[in-house]
Order: structure tokens, then C-alpha cells, then sequence
């Protein structure tokens, strides 16, 4: 979860019985848990941390009305929405599936940021780079052309494992996160000529047509629903003969879902089909795990799409 949000007056008492219900719902306690998060909330009604909070402890309860009823008042009490109440929404079916709220994904990885890669490399086997890494010299080799491109854009870059994994084949990389955390932890790395604070689509439209030779998207994709505005972006923004290569999550079924993990996964057959209809080729497009999630391979794709 975020750093807490106060909205409220700072009313002491509000944000004292917030801190002992947290304290109970890491005990276990869960019912009273939530009995001190409804004081709270009468006395601070515009306290997102604790409609939030509350909202999770009425989903670990089973009580779902009550627990869409709490993440409704989060998202009107903060409505950058950096807890993510909304994603919840859409995970309980209570709103259409749409975009993550910028504020929830910045907010997050701002969080996350100084311990990213010790989670992903230490904990998680992160592995998505190398996975896009290989994937494009495949195709390269397949199509009889040298893997090396002359200016390159890594797209929710993070701290920069995408960009080391494909240093010594570009020659001029630029960085683009919604997360300004991120950013300076790629600013560290030393291994972008440029970086800007963007999301997706918005920094692809501040390049030129034809400007960028190859795209990388190492485990980012999995917080975008629709994907056919990156990928029209994409076409614009590729030199003819230019790579797009990302990552996804994946499911058996059909089209969009958002897992247990509140991230996107997208199914084969819609994927191809988004990447045809950008006027894009399919590449390469194969099944492949990112990293792993409680111990177990996460279901992913690999993903490498051509303009042609």
C-alpha cells in the first residue's frame, strides 16, 4: 500500500485508531479491524488510507458490498486515486475494466523504487529482459539483419534491467516511466541519453515519426488494459524495419482480465489480432514467464511486433 494519504483535518484520534486497526488486521484480528476503521472514518471522513483499508479487510471477510461501498468513498477522497480503489472496483466487477489511475501506478512504483531490482532479481527471478533480448535476436537472425539499433525507447523503463540487457546493441537509448522515482534510479544507471517522466502513449506522441529503430516494454505492459494505443504510437514512431518488443501476462480465456495480482492479462489470440490491426507484423509471439509470483512462474508472453 502507498505511504498513508491525509485528507482529513489530522484529527490525532483518527489517525491514532487507523494505526491500531492496522496493527489488529496484521494480527489477524479482522472484525475488529474493521469495527476501529468505521469509528475512524466517522471522525475523518475524508481519510483514504482508511476507506481503503477498510475495503480490503471487508474482501478478506467476504463482504463484498461493503467492500465496494469502502473503495467508492477511497477514490472520492483522493481522486488521483493512489491507493488504486478503483482497480479494486474493477477486480470486485463493480466498474467496466478500464485504465489503471495514473496516480495509483506512480504512486506504487514511486513506493517501490528503491527496492525494485532486489525484489525482481532477488525474490521474484525476473527474467523479462533476457526473455526480449534473445526474442530479438531471433528475429534479426531470421530476417538476415544485424541486431543493432541506432536509437531505442524503453517504455516503463523502471530503473534501467531492460536497457542493460540491450546496451551494447543500441546506441542511443531514451528512458520513459510514469515514475519519477524510477527515473532517478535509471538517471543512476547511467545508461540513458535521455529519460523523461511520462506514461506510455503520451511519451510516445512527444516523438517524431520514424524516429526510433527499436521499443522495449520488459514487464510494463501488464498495467495497460487496452493496448492498441501503444501499439498505434509504436507504428507511428518506428522507422520502417523497427521492433517493438514487450512483455504480458497471459490467460487461457479470452480477451482482457485483471488477475489476483491487480495487473492485466491478455490472451494470445487478442493479442495478435491488436497487433494486426495497428498495422503491425507479428514477429515472434510466444509463451514465456516474466518472473515468478509466490514461487510459481507467472503465465507470460513474449511478444516482438515489426513494422514492416
Amino acid at each position: 500500500m502507498p505511504a498513508r494519504l491525509f485528507l482529513s483535518s489530522g484529527d490525532l484520534i483518527a489517525d491514532r485508531r487507523f494505526e491500531f486497526a492496522r496493527d489488529l488486521q496484521l494480527k489477524g484480528d479482522l472484525p475488529a479491524a474493521a469495527d476501529l476503521l468505521e469509528q475512524t472514518v466517522e471522525l475523518a471522513p475524508n481519510f483514504p488510507s482508511a476507506w481503503f483499508t477498510l475495503g480490503e479487510i471487508r474482501v478478506e471477510l467476504g463482504q463484498q458490498d461493503a467492500a465496494i461501498a469502502a473503495f467508492r468513498r477511497a477514490r472520492e477522497s483522493d481522486p488521483p486515486d493512489r491507493h488504486g480503489a478503483a482497480v479494486w472496483l474493477m477486480r470486485l466487477g463493480a466498474d467496466q475494466l478500464g485504465e489503471m489511475p495514473k496516480g495509483y501506478v506512480q504512486a506504487l512504483f514511486d513506493q517501490y523504487a528503491p527496492r525494485f531490482e532486489a525484489a525482481l532479481l532477488g525474490d521474484l527471478g525476473y527474467r523479462a529482459p533476457q526473455l526480449l533480448f534473445k526474442a530479438v535476436i531471433a528475429v534479426r537472425n531470421a530476417a538476415r539483419k544485424p541486431a543493432f539499433f541506432r536509437r531505442a525507447i524503453d517504455l516503463g523503463c523502471g530503473t534501467g534491467l531492460g536497457a542493460a540487457a540491450f546496451a551494447k546493441e543500441v546506441d542511443h537509448f531514451i528512458g520513459i516511466d510514469l515514475s519519477p522515482g524510477m527515473i532517478e534510479q535509471a538517471r543512476a544507471s547511467g545508461l540513458y541519453a535521455e529519460l523523461e517522466v511520462n506514461d506510455m502513449v503520451e511519451g510516445l506522441r512527444t516523438k517524431q515519426e520514424a524516429s526510433a529503430h527499436l521499443l522495449l516494454a520488459a514487464d510494463a505492459m501488464c498495467y495497460v488494459g487496452d493496448i492498441a494505443p501503444v501499439l498505434a504510437e509504436a507504428k507511428r514512431v518506428l522507422a520502417g524495419g523497427g521492433l517493438f518488443a514487450f512483455t504480458l501476462e497471459t490467460h487461457g480465456g479470452e480477451g482482457v482480465v485483471l488477475g489476483e495480482g491487480r495487473r492485466y492479462a491478455h490472451a494470445v489470440e487478442y493479442v495478435r489480432g491488436r497487433i494486426l490491426a495497428s498495422a503491425l507484423a507479428v514477429a515472434r509471439l510466444e509463451q514465456a514467464s516474466p518472473r515468478n509470483e509466490d514461487n510459481e512462474p507467472v503465465q507470460g508472453l513474449v511478444v516482438v511486433a515489426a513494422k514492416t
